[in-house]
């Protein structure tokens, strides 16, 4: 609807309605009750979950934590060859080149 448009009269306007509600008193609201003490918790009942807790997990992610470290190992390892491994032959490369250069001054 427009604001050209006419205004149905069957339809009640909002600030009509607003205007229609009773009118109650607003109280003051009521302090808030003091937080309840802390219950007393059994440190050897908390131990015990946490070990009942511990082992749960460990016994539902161990596998998947030895699958994941096993796998990064073999890609380290990979890695390490291949440095290695180069290494080595720029090595012997370059000692055969020296070797060669050393005859070839003789």
């Amino acid at each position: 609807m427009s604001a050209t448009e006419p205004v149905d009269a069957d339809v009640p306007l909002l600030t009509q309605v607003v205007e229609d509600l009773p009118v109650e008193p607003v109280e003051p609201a009521a302090p808030s009750a003091p937080a309840a003490p802390a219950a007393h918790v059994d440190q050897d009942a908390l131990d015990a979950l946490a070990d009942q807790l511990e082992r749960g997990l460990l016994e539902r992610l161990g596998p998947e934590i030895d699958r994941a470290t096993a796998r990064a190992l073999n890609g380290v390892r990979a890695e390490l060859t291949v440095s290695v491994m180069q290494i080595v032959r720029e090595s012997v490369a370059a000692a055969v080149a020296q070797a060669l250069h050393g005859q070839k001054k003789n």
